[in-house]
């Protein structure tokens, strides 16, 4: 097991016995605070990781190792300069056991120094960057999401593969866009490819035309991307009515078309992207789980909802074995680290920096849904290399 840089276990523990009562009292409800944006841009995303943590609950009798669960529910707003004060209220006001969230990476940053302050348990069910499990390591808290490197450095190899030597990449010039290009980039020239240009885009500016007659005029073998949300429809739509979707390969991280599905219409057939879930994949616990979602919400579910799901699952099976008992923090810190999950996902374990380990799917868009056409990385672990000694 890794020693961990930034926070000992020892320190952990004697700023958690400053914190709330409730963790020394088994007897009352477990209290889980959400910290997640429930207005605004990231509003869907929010709904549908709450709804996907619901869901696992729900399925054990609304019961976390016997014990009920009080749902204390905070909008991040997706504003990092709230997120100490907010992280701080739900964990000294409103004494919850666990702090689930962000979505926004920046929120995330300021809610691990308050994790690091109080020793708070937080488990991150979205936001991607890599520090939270390497640089700003801490045994408690733990991801059951992803971070940009781990979703797209398997495309790299992908494209080599496929026989695509040079490459433009593109992506708003910010700190997530830049992780993920970065992470494509490691492996793509590791295999001998070449980078002819990297295009960074002024944030959150979904104004492409330029850039595409850029592109047309490298004629590259393909085009890799990070765009999400509305910038990524409009950048996929931009793509084909340019011209360009036919002659230029359009590869991506999964976020460029998760979600959007309905928007892209034909402008999306036939984009290539890896992500650590599909909403076809065809495993036992996705078809129950797809099903389930359906029937409790009436839409699909996405790649948000199952990390929702399976950050319930990680509490349902660590308060199981522990008989809902959280007062001794070192032995629940120990009990998640080893948790185990058949997912929807698929096989889903934790590293020793409490990073998920987790398949990577190459997926195309075929009839406008997500097909996966491989694993294009199986369990992959995440390089914690900074979380050491």
């Amino acid at each position: 097991m890794k020693t961990f840089k930034k926070t000992s276990l020892a320190a952990l523990m004697s700023a958690t016995t400053l914190m709330s009562a409730s963790v020394m009292a088994n007897d009352g409800p477990v209290k889980l605070g959400l910290m997640l944006p429930y207005s605004g841009t990231y509003t869907a995303l929010g709904e549908a990781i709450t709804n996907g943590l619901k869901l696992a609950i729900e399925q054990e009798g609304g019961q976390l190792g016997g014990r009920e669960v009080e749902y204390v529910q905070l909008d991040s707003e997706a504003d990092p300069s709230k997120a100490p004060q907010n992280m701080s209220r739900l964990v000294n006001r409103d004494e919850v056991d666990f702090v689930i969230g962000p979505v926004h990476s920046g929120v995330a940053m300021g809610m691990l120094r308050v994790a690091q302050q109080t020793g708070a348990i937080m488990i991150i069910p979205n936001a991607g960057l890599g520090a939270a499990t390497n640089e700003l390591c801490m045994p408690n808290v733990f991801r059951t999401s992803f971070s940009m490197w781990q979703d797209s450095y398997p495309m790299g190899k992908v494209a080599y593969d496929q026989g695509h030597r040079e490459i433009v990449t593109i992506t708003w010039d910010y700190a997530g866009g830049k992780e993920d290009l970065a992470g494509f980039e490691e492996a793509f020239t590791a295999e001998g490819g070449e980078i002819v240009e990297q295009i960074l885009v002024p944030f959150p500016s979904t104004e492409f035309q330029s850039y595409l007659t850029q592109i047309a005029s490298l004629a590259p073998d393909a085009v890799y991307t990070f765009f999400a949300g509305g910038g990524g429809v409009g950048f996929v739509r931009d793509y084909a009515a340019a011209g360009l979707k036919e002659s230029i390969p359009l590869l991506g991280s999964g976020f460029l078309t998760e979600g959007n599905l309905a928007a892209l219409g034909d402008a999306g057939e036939g984009v290539m992207t890896t992500l650590h879930y599909a909403e076809t994949l065809e495993n036992e616990q996705n078809q129950a789980f797809v099903a389930a979602y359906e029937s409790a919400y009436g839409e699909m579910p996405d790649t948000y909802a199952v990390q929702g799901y399976d950050t319930g699952m990680m509490l349902v099976q660590a308060l199981s074995v522990l008989g809902g008992d959280t007062s001794d923090q070192e032995r629940l810190i120990d009990v998640l680290a080893n948790v185990q999950l058949a997912s929807p996902r698929g096989p889903l374990s934790f590293s020793d920096s409490h990073h998920p380990i987790q398949n990577i799917y190459l997926r195309e868009i075929r009839d406008g849904k997500h097909e996966v056409v491989s694993i294009a990385a199986e369990n992959l672990e995440v390089p914690d290399e900074a979380c050491q000694m």
